[in-house]
């Protein structure tokens, strides 16, 4: 699943390709159950002729703010396999284009989603859907002392913390392992049990596989049709980066104990047995 680094990735490609102040023709919905808000039909015609103001991101939803004579905002979610690609005037959707615009010079925006998870959302205020998301860990707000505040309140086991995305929004399975692996920390430790240090280093770890995830254009772990691919095809890099996740057997980094593979709340998870020991 396309996390925070990915979407980022997507949404400053798009950026790149010129998507904003393009006006949309007209939509087309493939599969109904893409579009969760509001029906196919209200959609395809209220969207028509709305422009596109600005591209955003919130945790892992792209949204495109549109507007017209008042503001909108189409607010995408690419779960396990959407994927976005700009194509040209007359290119024929695809069996797994699941949606299309149309814009006005009849270049196409089309949400290609193998396993069909992927949703769309067109609602008047972008807090219906993103509201109840934490603060976003790039954040000026989001300091080692906001973590320490909101972590001593909780007794939460680490990995699924990192994962609710009430907490901090964006972060997903690969992030999570990367952000444990940097601050030296046991994906089962309980929240409450660290101390300010180790609360200081989990807020650098998570920064910093956030911001190398983004520096590198997000994680392309394989091939296949549900990996992560940005507009046009176009691979991220973080995979050569990673220091631990999916790295099962081989050295740790920085002290060369075989990395394991456990199951944490039913999540593969992935960590140094050395670097990152289990609290007695």
């Amino acid at each position: 699943m396309p996390e925070l680094p990915e979407v980022e990735t997507i949404k400053n490609d798009l950026t790149h390709a010129g998507l904003c102040a393009r006006a949309i023709r007209s939509a087309d919905i493939f599969w109904h159950r893409t579009l969760a808000v509001p029906s196919a039909e209200e959609f395809k015609k209220q969207i028509q002729r709305m422009k596109i103001e600005r591209l955003s991101r919130r945790g892992k939803y792209l949204i495109l703010e549109l507007a017209a004579r008042e503001k909108w905002f189409l607010i995408m979610h690419l779960r396990m396999s959407g994927r976005i690609d700009l194509k040209e005037a007359g290119f024929v959707p695809r069996v797994h284009d699941r949606a299309r615009l149309v814009l006005d010079d009849g270049s196409q925006l089309l949400f290609h989603d193998t396993r069909k998870f992927g949703r769309w959302y067109f609602v008047n205020n972008a807090e219906k859907i993103v509201g109840k998301l934490g603060i976003e860990p790039l954040d000026k707000e989001f300091t080692a002392g906001w973590l320490a505040e909101k972590i001593k309140s909780k007794s939460r086991t680490l990995k699924p913390l990192l994962l609710d995305q009430s907490f901090v929004a964006g972060i997903g399975n690969i992030y999570a392992d990367e952000a444990l692996w940097y601050a030296k920390l046991h994906p089962e430790t309980n929240s409450a049990r660290l101390k300010p240090a180790e609360v200081q280093a989990l807020h650098e770890g998570i920064v910093k596989a956030i911001e190398l995830g983004i520096r590198n254009a997000g994680t392309s772990m394989g091939v296949g049709k549900a990996n992560f691919y940005s507009v046009g095809g176009k691979r991220g890099g973080n995979q050569e980066k990673l220091k631990v996740f999916r790295r099962t057997g081989e050295g740790c980094p920085r002290c060369h104990a075989k990395i394991v593979r456990i199951v944490v709340r039913q999540r593969s998870t992935h960590l140094c047995p050395n670097c990152q020991k289990r609290r007695k």
